[in-house]
């Protein structure tokens, strides 16, 4: 149930940047979840691109474009060093997606929301991290 939502002014990023960028934080996000990369992981793994029409976002301060990564994993996934590893992670392929360096680090923001066990529903069922566990290792032994 992993979820990445990119939102961004429109025209902020490449067109090479625009055409990859949510494959791209999707495999970030699955990477640092610990999910096996496989056809079933990779399609709970949804991404969204939220393009704001010109003028939408600024800050009191100037015009240039800040982008925010919101991420939703289930409560328990990420340990410490995986949240800020899909951290720095996600921020570099928001600013390589956008022809940007290091020095725009600060216009990338990714929050990262934990959703409690029991409060996710797919297919008119709750889902529960046990379900996806179980799957992702019978994933990895065949792998």
């Amino acid at each position: 149930m992993p979820m990445i939502r990119l939102t961004v002014p429109s025209g902020a990023l490449t067109e090479q940047g625009r055409a990859s960028i949510q494959k791209d934080l999707a495999a970030v996000l699955l990477r640092w979840e610990g999910a096996p990369d496989t056809t079933f992981f990779r399609a709970l793994a949804w991404s969204y691109l939220v393009e704001l029409p010109e003028g939408a976002q600024t800050t009191a301060e100037d015009h240039e474009p800040r982008f925010l990564v919101e991420v939703t994993v289930p409560e328990g996934t990420l340990s410490e060093r995986r949240r800020a590893g899909l951290v720095e992670d996600a921020t570099r392929t928001v600013l390589e997606a956008a022809g940007l360096g290091q020095a725009d680090a600060l216009r990338v923001w990714v929050w990262v929301h934990e959703q409690p066990d029991g409060t996710w529903g797919a297919g008119g069922s709750v889902v529960r991290y046990a379900d996806l566990v179980a799957p992702a290792k019978d994933q990895r032994a065949g792998a």
